[in-house]
């Protein structure tokens, strides 16, 4: 089973809902920080393999494998 893949629209809704409910910030500041947040884990979701390039959820983590046809990458580079 793969599991359930990454959405960025919702991290970013829950994000901007969190800092403009929880901690009453400006609706622009949210939008800032949900902004460089997705970012930063829209990066960390893909492969550093400079072959690859793929995200996370293209990847099967227990056969170390991409699941793209042509892709040479034999697993997930952090």
């Amino acid at each position: 089973m793969l599991g359930q893949k990454f959405d960025p629209n919702a991290l970013y809704n829950r994000i901007v809902h969190y800092y403009i409910d929880k901690k009453s910030y400006s609706k622009e500041s949210a939008n800032e920080i949900a902004q460089t947040i997705v970012q930063r884990e829209l990066l960390r979701r893909i492969c550093k393999n400079i072959k690859c390039k793929h995200s996370m959820d293209e990847h099967i983590r227990s056969q170390e494998t991409c699941l793209i046809l042509n892709c040479d990458c034999t697993h997930f580079v952090n």
